[in-house]
């Protein structure tokens, strides 16, 4: 299972919320960060967030297992690493 790391600040909670709306994630606590993890790419609108562009470049904390695959204005992608 692959991992992406999100610190828990209220800045970053819209995006862990959409996330967790894949029923393929999973979102756990580990620490003070949000533990967002899935067997499956996930992808994520920013506008669905809300998030401002400084908080959406600034939201991954750290990557295990995935890869960034994109990553604008408009979304995030994360692919697993082969």
């Amino acid at each position: 299972m692959a991992v992406f790391y999100l610190l828990d600040v209220p800045e970053n909670r819209p995006v862990v919320e959409v996330a967790g709306r894949d029923p393929r994630v999973r979102v756990d606590r580990n620490g003070p960060y949000f533990e967002v993890s899935s067997e499956h790419p996930i992808e994520i609108d920013r506008r669905a967030t809300g998030c401002r562009h400084a908080v959406w470049y600034s939201c991954v904390a750290g990557l295990a297992g995935f890869r960034i695959a994109g990553w604008d204005k408009n979304s995030l992608r994360l692919e697993l690493r082969p």
